[in-house]
């Protein structure tokens, strides 16, 4: 490169003060650092458990368990990297639904705390500072304790059924609960299911197909697309002929007491425990996500709000195709901080005796397992988990955001 004015090519300074030299130093400098921190601390550790007697050796995960994890089919003699699946298995549970529901009811408060109605309003609002102002481990024993194990609910026993709700004009159960148990409607598989959720997997592949055709079709001729209407007709077409064509492969599923009266048999039967943990999480997680959505739409240039008034279109229209697809921009970063808070916040399931990942670790502890690499598993899995978490909704906000010119 060459001086414009004089023709000749610019001196650089030397490279004891070159600002590229020096970041690639400083970064050099910066990993060896950590890796000989690293392998001073490993070798400290591992001197110190041979010098007592401990080994740092991985085969004990194929040695039995010894113990049970409460509602499930575990075995006693299953193997400690058994028990570390069924561990995941239950974080996953409670974490991707808490997500969910999480996601749903920050949307809803957050745009709440901006409606015109006083009511909904101020509800909403009680809502955020009575529930972000809580330390989550105290909304999980309260829903563990206060609702569930001395709430209104009634001892599951022969002699005290639980409660019911049925479906309005039917015998079929909605909703089976008591102090312990909870039991809801679910699908019961027969024959040719698999082949029937595969027809259903390529039908929401067709569905896609169909929305991706119907946006093209509106960006060049101007046309409604109505993507919903016709990839939602396009999946229940394919997924009723496929149902038919299979002889009816699943059917509806509704929780019963056994003839013990001591089980729910039938539909999906859950404890307390999972629940006061997930929706205890949900509600603690929704009241962040919240406010994010609140100061994502108040972050909405104003006269995108002037903009569709003056098209006339109507509150939902406004924040359907015009606030929140922005909004959702803004948003999307700091809700995936929330969503990773929310997972690793399951590790404080142990106060209302839900077996995930971490209580399961620590009962292994107690009988007699190395605690170090117990340990060391137990992060490698929580980080597995925000890694997954990251890299998925990373993908998401990436087509959240805008191509720069």
């Amino acid at each position: 490169m060459t001086d414009t004015l004089s023709g000749t090519k610019p001196s650089r300074p030397p490279f004891w003060r070159d600002v590229r030299v020096l970041r690639v130093v400083a970064q050099v400098v910066a990993a060896v650092t950590v890796v000989l921190t690293v392998r001073y601390l490993l070798n400290n550790l591992v001197g110190n458990l041979n010098a007592v007697g401990i080994s740092t050796k991985f085969d004990f995960l194929g040695s039995p368990a010894r113990f049970p994890v409460k509602d499930s089919n575990f075995s006693p003699d299953s193997t400690i990297s058994a028990l570390i699946w069924k561990g995941v298995q239950n974080t996953a549970a409670s974490a991707f639904v808490g997500i969910a529901l999480a996601l749903v009811i920050g949307v809803v408060v957050g745009v709440g705390r901006l409606s015109t109605n006083w009511v909904v309003r101020k509800l909403s609002t009680l809502y955020v500072e009575t529930l972000r102002n809580i330390p989550p481990l105290v909304i999980i024993i309260f829903f563990g304790f206060a609702i569930f194990t001395f709430g209104p609910f009634s001892p599951f026993t022969p002699a005290s059924p639980p409660g019911e709700i049925k479906f309005p004009g039917t015998d079929a159960t909605l909703l089976m609960y008591s102090n312990q148990r909870l039991g809801i409607p679910s699908i019961a598989t027969g024959q040719n299911s698999g082949i029937f959720w595969n027809l259903l997997l390529v039908a929401l592949v067709v569905a896609g197909v169909v929305w991706r055709w119907r946006t093209r079709v509106n960006i060049d001729t101007g046309e409604p697309h109505r993507r919903v209407r016709y990839s939602l007709a396009t999946f229940l077409g394919l997924g009723v002929v496929a149902f038919v064509a299979l002889g009816a492969p699943i059917s509806g599923s509704f929780p019963e007491v056994s003839e013990s009266g001591r089980l729910i048999v039938g539909g999906l039967d859950t404890n307390n425990s999972y629940v006061s943990v997930t929706i205890a999480l949900a509600l603690y997680t929704g009241s962040h996500i919240a406010e994010i959505v609140r100061g994502s739409i108040l972050a909405v240039p104003k006269g995108q709000n002037e903009a569709s008034n003056a098209l006339a279109l109507s509150g939902f229209q406004r924040y359907r195709f015009v606030v929140l697809p922005q909004a959702a921009r803004i948003a999307m970063p700091p809700t995936i901080n929330q969503f990773l808070n929310l997972t690793k916040n399951t590790s404080l399931a142990a106060a209302v005796a839900y077996p995930d990942l971490t209580q399961v670790v620590r009962t292994a502890i107690g009988n007699d397992q190395p605690s170090p690499q117990m340990v060391l598993i137990l992060m490698g899995c929580y980080l597995s988990f925000s890694l997954f978490i990251s890299v998925i909704l990373n993908v998401v906000n990436r087509r959240f955001q805008l191509a720069g010119r």
